[in-house]
């Protein structure tokens, strides 16, 4: 695979953020363009991310995500700990504009989020600059928060105008923006979509500081530390724990791996839960004091549970009394490793139970 060295006039700060400043939360988008097929498709990948391992590995505490279907399914996509937004506004409000929607529209039907100035926006249907600055300035308006995408084409690259695009296209909707905690800058070069030419994590690293320095030219020192950068350059679960290291690099939008069951590796490398990082200590501690398979498959179960902040608790009155168990006159008279296999959870819980209070042991 090929790389390029990107280049920009504005030098990259020596710290990505000043003293003091708040660390920026991660973000990921998944932007899944004119995808899936169909709603059983759609429905299928969210099962498969509320599955109980996946939606485990990621804390929506540590990471914002944001979902972009398409427009028809706007109101049908639901995921725990997911938000779900626009890939397209309109420039214009209300009136005679036929498939168009405006940023009120979709405030109106609870979303929070758009995306404005992809590159397929810009190159196949020919948004232009100030197309973008208008839609900025509506969404300001209607208070919609915005994934603002820049980034050059391979022919752009080529001909070495990196910082000529990026630049102008940032700065022709700087003027617009009154609330920046309502932007989120994302870089994607164009030319590392489906090309083979890759970008490394430490060009992906020194693109997000020439932009973050940029906007501290152009705005302040307070926004630039502030304002989230998003890499969209061929993001996988395989490249991107390590993009994720950079210090300017705040969260991904994702296009292609949004659509696969293991788009939530992505969530665990920006926002990794108590699960994806703490259970293989765990795991490792339990083999080593030799307890069997069946006993660690229950503890990671229930630690699963608890660091997905799932409420497992049942009502007193749906339990049974450890009395009322077939195997509990046999385990009386000689513990057989095969039942206590199927009474280690209830003897944990029956320790529970009772130290809250419950009449006896369930």
């Amino acid at each position: 695979r090929n790389s390029i060295r990107l280049s920009f006039a504005c030098p990259p700060p020596k710290e990505s953020t000043a003293l003091g400043a708040m660390p920026r939360k991660p973000i990921v988008g998944g932007n899944w363009k004119c995808n899936p097929a169909s709603m059983k498709d759609v429905r299928s990948l969210v099962r498969a991310w509320e599955s109980s391992d996946s939606r485990a590995s990621w804390d929506a505490d540590k990471v914002d995500v944001v979902i972009f279907p398409p427009a028809l399914w706007l109101n049908d996509v639901k995921s725990d700990g997911m938000a779900i937004g626009a890939q397209n506004v309109s420039k214009t409000g209300s009136g005679a504009f036929t498939g168009e929607w405006t940023a009120e529209a979709l405030v109106d039907l609870g979303l929070k989020w758009t995306i404005i100035g992809h590159s397929e926006r810009r190159t196949k249907y020919g948004e232009t600059d100030e197309d973008t600055a208008e839609k900025i300035a509506k969404c300001q308006e209607a208070g919609l928060n915005v994934i603002f995408c820049i980034g050059e084409t391979l022919e752009e690259r080529e001909a070495n105008k990196t910082d000529e695009v990026n630049k102008r296209q940032l700065t022709a909707v700087i003027p617009k923006v009154k609330d920046w905690s309502k932007i989120v800058i994302a870089y994607e070069p164009v030319w590392a979509i489906g090309t083979g030419k890759v970008a490394t994590p430490e060009q992906a690293q020194e693109a997000h500081a020439a932009i973050r320095a940029c906007v501290k030219s152009a705005v302040s020192a307070n926004v630039a530390d502030e304002v989230r950068i998003q890499y969209g350059g061929s993001v996988t679960p395989e490249n991107c724990a390590e993009l994720m290291t950079k210090p300017d690099i705040d969260g991904f939008l994702v296009g292609g791996a949004s659509l696969k069951p293991t788009f939530t590796n992505i969530l665990a490398a920006a926002g990794p839960s108590a699960m994806t990082t703490s259970w293989p200590k765990f795991q490792e501690k339990l083999e080593k004091e030799g307890l069997n398979e069946s006993a660690i498959k229950a503890f990671k179960y229930n630690y699963r549970m608890l660091v997905s902040k799932v409420d497992m608790m049942i009502p007193e009155s749906k339990l049974d009394a450890v009395e009322s168990l077939p195997e509990y006159e046999k385990l009386k008279v000689k513990a057989d490793p095969k039942l206590l296999k199927k009474t280690v959870i209830l003897k944990l819980n029956g320790g529970l139970g009772t130290g809250m209070g419950l009449e006896k042991a369930k």
